[in-house]
């Protein structure tokens, strides 16, 4: 069947033709754990990878292969691997691509259990985790050495939104033979597409806006074909088995219909939110990449087709001014997950990136006193009040 190119035709179409499946227009849900063959030697051609189907669904299950390949078209990629969670993701990822000895340079912001994995889990088996600025891509140029196998790197950043110029960080790392992996949950590809912009690697938390109703819990890495089979075959399957469940999958095949509809509505509103507090006395900063103060918002504009719907902001008064905000807050909700329907704040450094001792949250710019904002879906005019009767709180806090 003949499917058109646009992105949300692909999102809704790729892969899928309800011909194929007694017509019926939402794909099934294989819930299976095996699959049976026609005869003993068709099953070991599968076994062997000499021939094409689905043996057991620890390894492929045709609604995780559907989804599979819809991400891959969406990020412009020969393949994906459909995994547990986000962190299954970039843990089967990263130890399909690293051994002891080896080093992985990443940037001075990540996401708190990202930041755990790596120092906490790699660390222990022999792997170098060094962090560098590469919203600076020279400093990755004076880093990079013979033992550098992967660059990794969020952008925007969880949670302070720094940007890392996708094109110019991939050139300054292949020329060393390392491997360039890009964490694009914030963005989507709707948003961004780092493979097209040199990126080897595309790494999601499909739980936050692929899925996007807050109902489930999964991740998603898309690549070059080979490399996707290794980690399939090594990090996801031996190594972490953080295998996807076809109910989940379904879930995020769901979301996906609706992605760019979200995203245009989430990030509409975000920009006035954004701009809305910036605008406040009480708030001293505000890191949204559609913002003209925001340092980067150059590079926002050549690599994001828009600024996204996260938002982090600054309020006189630090933690304390934080808290009491939040705390006063009747519709936004508080919790620690971004790109539902609902808006959400949090408190990264006493919840996301609580991991981080004080000092690094210093090093690595995450100040006590940083807020977190996923915009949601809801009227903006509603956002815009809620966040309104709360901010007082705030200000009588930083005037005490």
């Amino acid at each position: 069947m003949a499917v058109g190119k646009g992105f949300s035709t692909r999102a809704i179409h790729h892969a899928y033709d309800p011909r194929q499946n007694e017509g019926a227009l939402v794909p099934p849900l294989h819930l299976t754990s095996t699959f049976t063959f026609d005869t003993a030697e068709a099953g070991g051609e599968i076994f062997a990878g000499e021939r094409q189907g689905h043996f057991y669904s620890r390894i492929s299950n045709p609604t995780c292969d559907l989804l599979e390949n819809r991400m891959a078209t969406l990020e412009g990629a020969e393949a994906g691997l459909a995994l547990s969670s986000g962190m299954g993701a970039i843990t089967s990822t990263l130890w399909t691509l690293l051994k002891p000895g080896d080093e992985i340079i990443i940037d001075k912001t990540l996401y708190g259990c990202t930041f755990t994995y790596l120092h906490h889990g790699l660390e222990k088996w022999g792997v170098t985790v060094t962090h560098i600025d590469l919203t600076e891509p020279e400093t990755l140029r004076a880093a990079i050495g013979e033992k550098t196998r992967v660059v990794y790197f969020e952008t925007p950043a969880n949670p302070n939104m720094r940007l890392v110029d996708i094109r110019a960080v991939a050139e300054i790392a292949h020329e060393a033979g390392a491997t360039v992996v890009v964490d694009n949950t914030y963005a989507t590809p709707y948003l961004t597409r780092p493979i097209a912009l040199g990126a080897d690697l595309v790494v999601h938390s499909a739980t936050k806006y692929l899925g996007g109703h807050g109902d489930v819990v999964a991740g998603i890495v898309v690549g070059r074909a080979e490399e996707i089979t290794e980690i399939r075959m090594v990090g996801m399957k031996d190594m972490t088995g953080a295998v996807m469940a076809p109910f989940n999958a379904m879930l995020v095949l769901r979301g996906l219909k609706t992605l760019a509809l979200r995203l245009d509505r989430h990030c509409a509103s975000a920009k006035v939110v954004a701009d809305w507090l910036e605008a406040q006395p009480g708030v001293t900063k505000v890191h949204y990449p559609g913002l003209e103060s925001f340092e980067q918002v150059a590079l926002a504009r050549r690599q994001m087709d828009q600024p996204g719907a996260m938002i982090a902001f600054e309020l006189e008064g630090g933690l304390e001014a934080g808290r009491a905000m939040m705390n006063r807050l009747q519709m936004i909700q508080r919790a620690v997950s971004l790109g539902d329907a609902e808006t959400l704040i949090q408190h990264p450094a006493s919840m996301t990136h609580s991991v981080y001792t004080p000092e690094e949250r210093a090093v690595h710019g995450i100040g006590d006193g940083l807020i977190r904002l996923s915009v949601g879906l809801e009227e903006v005019e509603d956002i815009l009040a809620d966040l309104e009767q709360a901010l007082p709180t705030a200000a009588r806090i930083a005037a005490e």
